[in-house]
């Protein structure tokens, strides 16, 4: 929203039939909650599965994502993974501003950046992912990233 705009390279997505695939769904479900309990993150889950055993999308193999995939075993994260991300560089940019007291240029990112938690914040709660009345604040931030509640 206030930053440069991306460009467009990227790498593309392998067709919907990937060939190559050697796991079935069920097989790579099992690895799905495997790597889960070893507490990734759902696209942290993703890479490794892509790079490391040949599954170029979760989603084209199994029919389910891989948060629809922890969500019915019942070990879906408490917050979000976009959100928590953005409180977890709001909380080290606070740290950077208490130590730099006179840099301007964080300082204006850290506004920006706090708004984006707070829009964020109101399209969760209106989805039923974050709880009712949910505010940000910045010590309770530091203590959800402090304790990893993700």
């Amino acid at each position: 929203m206030y930053a440069r705009k991306r460009g467009k390279s990227r790498s593309k997505k392998p067709s919907k039939k990937a060939t190559w695939v050697t796991h079935s769904s069920e097989e790579i479900e099992k690895l799905v909650i495997k790597l889960s309990k070893q507490g990734m993150q759902t696209a942290q889950v993703g890479l490794i599965l892509r790079d490391q055993y040949g599954v170029p999308s979760v989603k084209d193999s199994t029919g389910k994502t891989i948060l629809k995939i922890l969500s019915d075993n019942n070990i879906k994260p408490k917050l979000p993974e976009d959100f928590f991300n953005l409180l977890k560089k709001a909380v080290n940019l606070r740290l950077h501003m208490s130590k730099n007291k006179r840099d301007a240029h964080s300082k204006r990112g850290l506004e920006l950046l706090e708004s984006k938690i707070r829009r964020i914040a109101k399209y969760h709660i209106r989805h039923n992912n974050l709880p009712t009345g949910w505010k940000y604040d910045s010590e309770r931030a530091k203590l959800i990233v402090e304790r990893g509640e993700i």
